[in-house]
């Protein structure tokens, strides 16, 4: 018996209500970025999650003392204690006072690995690294002795870890439980070279004789040997095989979305799409050179991806509906025991928070460290300027319980502000994401045309009393941040004005909201119910679910 359309829509509506692979990290080097900064990028794509910034304070501390560990996502578990350090750097989101950035994605591996009687989680492994360390190579110092002394306590994860000089990723897993320790791999990208990560390990060969821009574990192949994950050459070892073997489906809800950072930037795209497309097993290089210099703006654009474009569009299919809505419920889903996926991009709506970090060598560190940090969704959403040596979280970014968390809506929260005007977009996409472009773009462009100038200023404070051009760069911030929750709360009201009920009112482009217009309602809305593609669309399932029910016949 066929189903109805409203059948079928609730059963793939009930089927997409799963988890979906979360995050992703861009990687541009010096010498590919247009301006000479290093790069790194991230997105916390997790439903329930609320978009905050962290903040961490330097300080110094009495021999003896002690840092407690908990589990930093989920239910927040203590883990246990490890010493703490005499002294500690100010980290503000992701990114340190000396121009350190770290990202990351979980691309989970071999089960079995995860210790669940380790102290060190991947979230406590950042944000201590951060504190302790004022290089990337520090940095992973500080995360692989962390590990090798307390253990490691998640499952795979690949880490982008970045200052004003070099980039890196590193992946990581552990060994089991009872066996301290873990076993990685870091491979530097090239200065002039892009890279990305997106929950699935990247690293396949590494030149283990290349001690500048290659770092591993002693056992990283001996462990594999001994596990049966591994059995030939070590030079034909793959640390991505052995620890996260390949699947279809993380093909294409996770290298995916490196493939289109790619293919964007490259002009490979079409020599890689059958990789993705699971139709060949040669993977996706580490890194590759651009065909462009690449700018903190293509980034901010990159992070708001969804394959447009592409033969991976997902505005091009019935999912998208009349709108043509780049978003799914879900990646995956089930219809009469046959299993369903939709693409998966950069872009989605369950991230909690995105940044670009922006690391300049020229500058000094508390003014050339730039953490672009935007909440909720980045495609909806606008990029503010955290300088590194930012001191204070601006109040919009903050998480105050009971009063603006994740289960209290606030007008004065950033993170829902921003969720309430995309959940207005999401149902109306075409419709609606251009009034949001608008204003999304006047801004940035705003930040990027008054950065100079901030930083002149800056500067010229630095070099007088380090101390007051932080209280400057931290006014700045909180002013910025401030100054887009006003802007998206009047967005938001303009929306409702202008989209109520299904038409649109004809609005002037001077016109601001409240204002009234005597013209006659027939002049002053418009209807503009669904497009001729989707029309067609629908009246074809309709004659087939349901014969001549739904036509209209003329009066004799």
């Amino acid at each position: 018996m066929k189903k109805t359309c409203f059948l079928t829509f609730v059963i793939i509506f009930l089927s997409c209500l799963q988890p979906i692979n979360a995050c992703t990290n861009l990687i541009v080097g010096k010498k590919a970025s247009a301006d000479g900064s290093v790069f790194i990028t991230y997105a916390d794509d997790l439903y329930g999650k609320y978009g905050s910034l962290t903040h961490y304070g330097a300080g110094v501390y009495p021999a003896g003392d002690k840092l407690k560990i908990y589990q930093w996502s989920g239910e927040h578990i203590y883990l246990g204690e490890i010493p703490q350090v005499e002294k500690t750097y100010n980290v503000i989101g992701n990114i340190n006072e000396h121009q350190v950035a770290i990202g990351e994605t979980t691309f989970t591996g071999r089960k079995e690995l995860k210790d669940t009687t380790a102290i060190l989680d991947y979230g406590s492994l950042i944000y201590i690294a951060l504190q302790r360390a004022k290089t990337a190579r520090e940095a992973i110092e500080v995360m692989t002795s962390l590990v090798k002394e307390y253990g490691y306590y998640s499952t795979g994860e690949s880490f982008s870890i970045a200052d004003p000089n070099e980039a890196w990723i590193m992946e990581m897993i552990g060994k089991g439980p009872g066996n301290k320790g873990a076993v990685w791999v870091a491979v530097r990208i090239p200065d002039d070279c892009i890279a990305a990560h997106a929950n699935q390990s990247r690293i396949h060969q590494f030149d283990r004789n290349d001690k500048k821009n290659c770092l591993y574990a002693p056992d990283v192949i001996s462990f594999a040997r001994e596990k049966g994950y591994f059995t030939g050459k070590d030079k034909d070892f793959s640390f991505a095989k052995a620890y996260s073997p390949q699947t279809f489906s993380r093909l294409r809800a996770c290298e995916a979305r490196v493939w289109s950072f790619y293919n964007r930037f490259t002009d490979q795209g079409e020599k890689w799409l059958p990789y993705i497309l699971g139709q060949d097993q040669t993977p996706l290089p580490l890194y590759v050179k651009p065909n462009r210099l690449i700018s903190l703006s293509d980034l901010q654009q990159m992070m708001r991806d969804h394959f447009e474009g592409t033969p991976l569009d997902p505005t091009k299919d019935m999912g998208g509906g009349a709108y043509h809505s780049p978003y799914r419920l879900s990646t995956a889903f089930r219809v009469d025991s046959v299993d369903y996926f939709c693409e998966r991009p950069i872009s989605t709506q369950q991230t909690a928070w995105s940044f670009v970090a922006q690391l300049r060598s020229w500058l000094p560190d508390p003014i050339g460290g730039i953490f672009w940090f935007a909440t909720d969704d980045a495609n909806m959403s606008v990029y503010t300027p955290v300088y590194c040596a930012t001191d204070r979280v601006p109040d919009c970014y903050q998480e105050i319980e009971g009063a603006a968390d994740r289960n209290t809506f606030s007008f004065n929260s950033s993170f829902w502000v921003c969720n309430w005007v995309a959940n207005q977009v999401y149902p109306w996409y075409d419709q609606k994401i251009n009034d949001v472009r608008v204003t999304q773009q006047m801004l940035e462009k705003t930040f990027l045309q008054s950065q100079p100038g901030v930083e002149q200023v800056a500067q010229q404070l630095y070099a007088e009393n380090p101390k007051e051009a932080v209280a400057y760069l931290t006014r700045y911030t909180q002013q910025t941040a401030q100054t887009v929750l006003e802007t998206w709360r009047k967005l938001g009201e303009y929306l409702i004005v202008k989209y109520a009920d299904g038409a649109i009112r004809q609005m002037k482009p001077s016109e601001t909201v409240g204002s009234h217009d005597n013209e006659p309602k027939d002049k002053f809305y418009v209807r503009p119910g669904f497009t001729d593609e989707y029309k067609k669309r629908l009246a074809k399932e309709l004659v087939e679910q349901y014969g001549d029910k739904y036509k209209k016949y003329p009066v004799e």
